[in-house]
């Protein structure tokens, strides 16, 4: 059987509901926050039941935003950032399993009649063949995906397709699982495994140069969780292989770098995302408090500056002088007379 219809069987015919998986894989990095929460309330029961997470993959700032779900199933997500974009903004699913997309697609009126408007729409197909739909590249604000990537065939595709729908600005934030090494064929083809989200987990090192070969230069790592295998049948097969789950967001923003360079330059967070008025979490090194002076490589420069996000933000410098590597970013000159040189104090920017 070809993994597509393994994962089709699986989540089509053999869940029926998250209950009935055998591992906690399939689940974004953390729980539900509670701004979140209040958007489940309103969506129908029958797509909260058919859905086969825990989490939400969500990021802020969403309001007017154009987005593509990959992999949406029975439509929970999309029905949730439907809310997050409002009237002004537009989410689309795609899904290649009929059944998902029946429970999505039968329960549209009455979002439609839950929300006060109809802005949403759901595809048939293959995530990996995006070019095959009708959907206009660079396109897109944002596109999210919630523990499928490791689902399908073709990872490069996936990220490549992403990229060209996406605009110049655009991101790719997603939740998927990952391995500490490249996960064996007779794991790698085990029904079970598969369809629990381990059997396509990706080692961590080709998600990344899979990613910076599609045209997402500086990855950055939302946050991430070890896996615990409780299933003792399943534990047996996978033996000594670690997974973890893990959020990334990806910039399509051709100015990055390889590496975090450093210019002088930092930013003011204004406090003025809805959902973080406290401080806003680029990723898990940057954590940046309102208010506060916050010294930046250029690439996460470019991440504010270049994005949906300029708006809360002030900056502070320019590109005119370069000073390296942003201290403790990784990628030092490799002479020895230089690895001495950088103060251990300073603040690195990841």
């Amino acid at each position: 059987m070809q993994s597509h219809d393994v994962v089709k069987d699986y989540y089509g015919k053999q869940l029926q509901s998250s209950d009935d998986l055998k591992t906690d894989a399939c689940c974004d990095a953390s729980a539900v926050p509670n701004w979140l929460k209040p958007l489940l309330s309103n969506i129908h029961g029958e797509v909260l039941s058919r859905y086969y997470g825990c989490g939400l993959v969500c990021p802020t700032n969403l309001r007017g935003a154009r987005v593509l779900d990959l992999g949406s199933g029975s439509g929970r997500d999309v029905y949730a950032l439907a809310q997050l974009v409002g009237p002004e903004g537009e989410v689309v699913g795609v899904d290649m399993t009929d059944e998902q997309l029946d429970v999505a697609r039968n329960h549209q009126a009455y979002h439609v009649e839950k929300f006060g408007y109809d802005n949403v729409r759901f595809y048939k197909g293959y995530i990996e063949r995006l070019e095959e739909l009708d959907l206009e590249p660079n396109s897109f604000d944002v596109v999210v995906s919630n523990c499928v990537i490791n689902l399908s065939p073709d990872k490069d595709a996936v990220i490549a397709g992403a990229y060209n729908l996406l605009k110049e600005g655009g991101e790719l934030y997603f939740s998927d699982v990952y391995s500490d090494r490249r996960v064996p064929k007779d794991v790698a083809e085990d029904p079970v495994l598969l369809g629990e989200c381990l059997g396509g987990a990706l080692y961590w090192n080709d998600f990344i140069n899979i990613a910076k070969r599609q045209g997402f230069n500086d990855p950055r790592l939302v946050e991430n969780r070890t896996l615990e295998v409780t299933d003792e049948e399943l534990k047996a097969k996978v033996g000594a292989i670690n997974f973890m789950s893990a959020t990334y967001r990806l910039f399509k923003l051709p100015q990055l770098e390889s590496d975090c360079e450093d210019y002088g330059q930092a930013v003011i967070y204004k406090g003025t995302i809805a959902e973080s008025p406290e401080f806003f979490m680029l990723d898990e090194h940057h954590i940046i408090e309102a208010g506060r002076i916050f010294p930046v490589c250029g690439n996460t420069w470019y991440m504010l500056a270049n994005t949906r996000f300029a708006e809360h933000f002030e900056f502070i410098g320019d590109f005119s002088k370069h000073f390296g590597i942003f201290p403790g970013c990784g990628g030092t000159a490799p002479f020895d007379a230089l690895l001495s040189t950088s103060d251990d104090g300073e603040q690195s920017c990841c």
